[in-house]
């Protein structure tokens, strides 16, 4: 199987994106795969967050993707996302996860820089097809719907900084900020600002661009956001929005059922639904 960088490295040069998905539960996990594989993805990302991979365990979340990806034939790599701690980075890194993000956004740009260099370092001791992303720039809201987050320039990633936070620690992806913000908002419109994000990538081309907060965006600015560079894209909130409703409705229409299978079925096919129209967005079906 090929690393991720040499898929990102392919979805750069054929201006598509790979898709970046968040999974709690084995159920979401292969509707995920399933989805993505039936979709013509040329491979996933599956991601688990702090509190995702606290409920679900790490050495079992790299069991069960490692049993997945050899039960489905198809690349599957997983991801930590948004680790914010050397120690947390590590333990995942040690248990055989194939990528790590490392964000210190909320530090001061010298401890982000040089936690980031730990992280990469390590990483690259332990396999040179680990991939280390970074993240620069305050990314806004939490994966839930919100009503408001309020966003403007002062949070974005700025394009002086990437050449030097790249050229110090070797990351392979990068997590910017250009208007995204994480979640979905009910009372704004969402809004990715290209033209700033065009600056970045023109001051850094050689490294992997990555767009969190997807959810809640329209497809137009996901369009504009991987013609411009972006190589890698992260859904959470509409997965969890559709995997919720998908149990809700069962419960609504049979208020009482007990079988798990039974309502978790349903539940995960709204899933594979979402993450099916996202690849054909990125693969520009």
């Amino acid at each position: 199987m090929k690393t991720l960088n040499e898929y990102l490295k392919e979805a750069r040069q054929n201006g598509q994106a790979i898709g970046h998905f968040n999974f709690a539960t084995e159920d979401v996990l292969r509707g995920i795969i399933e989805a993505s594989r039936d979709a013509g993805a040329p491979a996933v990302m599956v991601g688990t967050s702090e509190g995702e991979v606290g409920f679900f365990g790490v050495k079992e979340a790299v069991a069960v993707v490692r049993a997945a990806r050899e039960e489905y034939n198809f690349p599957v790599f997983l991801n930590a996302d948004h680790f914010k701690s050397f120690e947390k980075c590590k333990e995942v890194i040690d248990a055989g996860y194939d990528s790590v993000i490392i964000d210190a956004s909320k530090m001061s740009y010298e401890e982000n820089l040089a936690v980031t260099l730990k992280v990469a370092e390590y990483a690259r001791a332990k396999s040179k097809d680990i991939s280390v992303e970074g993240e620069l720039g305050y990314l806004k809201g939490s994966s839930e719907v919100q009503t408001k987050i309020e966003v403007s320039s002062a949070d974005y990633t700025k394009p002086e900084q990437v050449v030097d936070f790249v050229a110090k620690t070797g990351v392979d992806r990068m997590a910017v900020v250009f208007g995204n913000i994480h979640g979905i908002v009910t009372d704004q419109e969402e809004k990715l600002d290209i033209e700033h994000f065009q600056k970045i990538v023109a001051a850094v081309p050689g490294v992997y661009y990555v767009l969190h907060g997807a959810s809640g965006l329209k497809d137009a600015d996901i369009t504009a956001s991987i013609k411009a560079g972006v190589s890698n894209i992260h859904f959470n909130t509409e997965l969890r929005v559709a995997y919720a409703h998908g149990i809700q409705q069962v419960f609504h229409d049979k208020p009482n059922e007990t079988t798990p299978y039974k309502y978790l079925a349903p539940a995960v096919e709204e899933v594979k639904k979402v993450v099916a129209a996202k690849i054909r967005l990125f693969m520009g079906l």
